[in-house]
């Protein structure tokens, strides 16, 4: 018999690669890069076994993808690993933690749907551990919603558009195609967090390879380059909060 975990994994699947073929990045009888096969060969290793990966997609068969299977798939497709293996946050990003509880206090006239952090915290994602109850909400009129975080800044990188000691809210960015570029983002990664204006790099198949982070105070700090991974994610700057 397979657990319901299996299942519960195997429905999320069904789910990613509707979302995917929605987005055009797979086509089911596709000859050029996109196809099944494709899919196959990405997430088997076999571009012959596309047969396994519709009988993963047909919800009567009893074949159901695996955890190592659906990783494949995840970073092969830029899908979030915690969503599809684990049902958090949402397909193509990655929620603050808390931010599904921020959104139940919301309706329910609790205290916010900010999450508040350190930088630190933030970098290393280390939110919510030793329990929700310790996380601290607050809200802003004009700002709703979950996907939320907010820090304060360290060091002077992005004056004088934003200065040392302000605090940025941001919102959890769901796919890196929808970043613009010169735009402000919070960009996490390898256990770093970095609030630059970011530029997309793409490879010659016109994936998105590395982000390019540029400073506001460019005589001082020196653009560099982040090579895109599975620990990578955004958050657009909506608000910065000065003078505390």
């Amino acid at each position: 018999m397979i657990k319901g975990d299996r299942i519960d994994l195997n429905s999320r699947f069904i789910q990613a690669f509707k979302l995917l073929e929605d987005r055009g990045a797979i086509v089911k009888n596709d000859r050029g890069g996109k196809g099944v096969g494709d899919v196959a060969e990405k997430v088997l290793g076999n571009k012959a076994y596309g047969h396994i990966i519709r009988a993963f997609l047909n919800p009567d068969s009893k074949r159901v993808i695996d955890y190592g299977q659906a990783q494949s798939f995840c970073r092969a497709y830029d899908i979030n690993e915690a969503w599809l293996l684990h049902g958090i946050g949402n397909p193509f990003g990655f929620d603050a933690p808390g931010d599904a509880l921020a959104a139940d206090r919301m309706m329910s006239g609790g205290p916010g749907n900010i999450l508040f952090t350190t930088a630190r915290a933030f970098a290393g994602a280390t939110l919510g551990e030793g329990g929700q109850e310790d996380n601290t909400y607050f809200s802003i009129p004009g700002i709703s919603g979950t996907g939320l975080v907010a820090f304060q800044i360290e060091g002077n990188s992005m004056d004088p558009v934003i200065r040392n000691s302000d605090i940025v809210v941001c919102r959890s960015v769901e796919n890196l195609n929808d970043i613009r570029d010169n735009e402000i983002y919070a960009v996490r990664s390898n256990g770093n967090v970095w609030v630059k204006y970011v530029q997309k790099l793409y490879n010659n198949r016109g994936r998105i390879v590395r982000l390019k982070l540029i400073s506001a105070n460019y005589f001082d700090n020196d653009p560099f380059e982040e090579e895109v991974n599975e620990t990578t994610r955004l958050y657009k700057v909506v608000r910065k909060i000065s003078n505390l």
